[in-house]
């Protein structure tokens, strides 16, 4: 069975479009009676084979396993599918042989193929909820380190983010979820402006993980006040806070180099947990916004709700300071 490097482009254009990971199988060689040929490729995703011939059934089992593990990782692989000895079982774990993992024909065709599995990754992607100093310079980096981003924010200005691949202008939580696909990484950078509205749209994206740049304190009383209203609360503890990772973050830049560095970690594999990330920086810029808890002014402090009013009006704001609310971090 053969089929054209047309078709093949094709499909996989398909699977591209359809943000759907798929392994690039190639067969590198092939020793008889094995009935695939060098140069012979397959389009296989975490569900089986898409398109293309790489031989017959006897091989498809190691592939499909080999490719799972190729898409969770990302990391391509050789392997090696050769007959059993006389009167050795076949096996189902595989072993390292030569640099290439060996697996054992698991039925007795006979024959030996080496395939390259290549992991064909959709983008991943980032959505940034805010309209700060802090998610400016992350919707400027992001794509610096392969990640496609979405800005969500109220009223947000197309052209201050101008690297960033989508810009939507509202933080209700439906229309956010609307309009956003599901398995992005999140990161909430509202720092005192809409902080609930974005931390609510954060919730609704079923993102693979929702970070917010905040002080543990500012994010536990947040988290409180979600849960009060209704919020899931398996959801909302598991927002991470602070975001990022500790380099002494200071500027808004360094921050969200910060955030991207745990973002980065958590994308590879690695252990991508926050480690007291300093406070968010001033925002001297932002005007104070009729709502928030950082700036709202009294009737928005009564507004919100006993836990959330109680620590906005924490000592330093009863002795006339700004520097113990919320706001800052």
């Amino acid at each position: 069975m053969t089929h054209s490097s047309s078709d093949l482009l094709a499909a996989a254009q398909r699977l591209q479009q359809q943000d759907q990971a798929y392994a690039l199988v190639t067969v590198v060689r092939a020793q008889a009676p094995a009935s695939a040929r060098p140069g012979d490729k397959a389009l296989v995703t975490a569900d089986g084979f898409a398109h293309g011939w790489i031989g017959g059934g006897c091989a498809q089992p190691a592939v499909l396993r080999t490719v799972r593990q190729a898409l969770h990782d990302g990391r391509a692989r050789l392997i090696r599918i050769a007959p059993v000895e006389a009167g050795e079982e076949p096996r189902d774990a595989q072993a390292m042989v030569d640099d290439a993992l060996e697996f054992g024909m698991a039925c007795h065709s006979g024959g030996t193929l080496e395939l390259f599995i290549d992991p064909m990754l959709p983008p991943a992607r980032l959505t940034v909820i805010g309209d700060s100093p802090v998610a400016v310079a992350l919707a400027g980096l992001a794509p610096r380190v392969g990640l496609q981003v979405t800005v969500v924010a109220h009223g947000a200005d197309a052209q201050r983010f101008a690297d960033a691949a989508r810009v939507v202008a509202t933080d209700d939580a439906a229309a956010v979820a609307a309009q956003v696909s599901p398995g992005s990484f999140v990161v909430v950078a509202t720092q005192g402006r809409r902080d609930v509205q974005g931390l609510r749209a954060a919730l609704a994206l079923q993102a693979r993980q929702i970070s917010f740049v905040a002080s543990a304190r500012k994010a536990q009383v947040l988290r409180e006040s979600l849960i009060e209203s209704g919020a899931d609360a398996q959801a909302v503890r598991a927002i991470v806070a602070p975001a990022g990772q500790f380099i002494g973050a200071q500027t808004p830049e360094e921050i969200a180099l910060s955030v991207l560095a745990a973002v980065v970690a958590t994308r590879r594999g690695g252990q991508g947990a926050p480690v007291a990330v300093k406070a968010a920086v001033p925002l001297p810029d932002l005007a104070p916004v009729a709502g928030s808890y950082c700036g709202g002014g009294e009737a928005a402090i009564a507004a919100a709700t006993p836990v959330a009013a109680a620590a906005t009006a924490g000592p330093a704001a009863t002795k006339g300071g700004g520097s113990g609310s919320c706001c800052g971090g």
